[in-house]
């Protein structure tokens, strides 16, 4: 039987593809407090996978979507900070793939993160079987099997907090979809309203339906030990989350 799918923080392997590259955290990625947000964050996770799966030859690199993201934020980035990403592919499933990353600063910034994305059609953006290759570049992760399902409940419950949520133009990406690292934004503000520290967390990501430019509502839950939130429009939950003390 297959893992559940970026749920388990894998060690690196001793061998197979290992890609890496560097980034510096920027004045637009960070919170008043210089703090690199948890949506930034993401945006270095998708920029290193794009540019590993670009330099593997890998077939068709950027028709992958992102379905599920797990950080363990040991400690967070900080403005200016020189941050080392090494990232793997951990594990995989008929029509999806788990990658692992890691994330190491010069001034002690440590994040773990695993992602589940979807290979898909680029013309009708339905998944599709993973090329051959796939295996032929990623030929270490074989072994193990993943699954894509997701994980987090999907509706909010009727006393959940609201507060509107319009998506932007500006959210979308090449690929006609509200960017994954987009849907973390709301993370974000969630944790600024019920005070939460960002660091020492797990947080959890999942994509559900479509998320349309237009109208949509955050709603969150929350106590002393985290929260959840949903983005939801009138299409239903575009993603849920959940963040946790480590």
């Amino acid at each position: 039987m297959p893992e559940p799918g970026a749920a388990e923080i894998t060690p690196k392997p001793a061998s197979g593809r290992i890609f890496e590259s560097t980034r510096r955290i920027r004045l637009a990625e960070v919170d008043p407090t210089g703090r690199c947000r948890l949506d930034a964050t993401v945006r270095h996770l998708q920029d290193v996978a794009r540019d590993d799966s670009t330099d593997s030859g890998l077939t068709d690199p950027m028709t992958w979507v992102v379905r599920r993201t797990m950080l363990d934020v040991h400690r967070a980035p900080v403005f200016q900070e020189q941050i080392a990403l090494a990232t793997w592919c951990s594990g995989h499933g008929g029509r999806w793939a788990e990658r692992r990353t890691e994330i190491r600063g010069d001034e002690g910034a440590h994040v773990e993160a695993v992602t589940i994305w979807i290979y898909v059609d680029g013309e009708t953006g339905a998944p599709r079987k993973l090329n051959a290759d796939f295996f032929d570049i990623y030929g270490s992760a074989t072994e193990r099997k993943v699954s894509a399902r997701l994980q987090l409940p999907n509706q909010a419950p009727d006393h959940a907090a609201e507060r509107a949520w319009p998506i932007r133009f500006v959210d979308l990406d090449v690929l006609g979809h509200v960017n994954n690292a987009a849907q973390w934004a709301p993370v974000e503000e969630v944790a600024h309203r019920t005070g939460m520290k960002l660091e020492g967390v797990r947080a959890q990501l999942e994509h559900g339906g479509e998320t349309p430019p237009g109208s949509a509502t955050i709603r969150w839950t929350g106590d002393a030990g985290g929260f959840r939130t949903w983005l939801t429009t009138e299409a239903g939950t575009g993603s849920a989350a959940e963040v946790r003390p480590l």
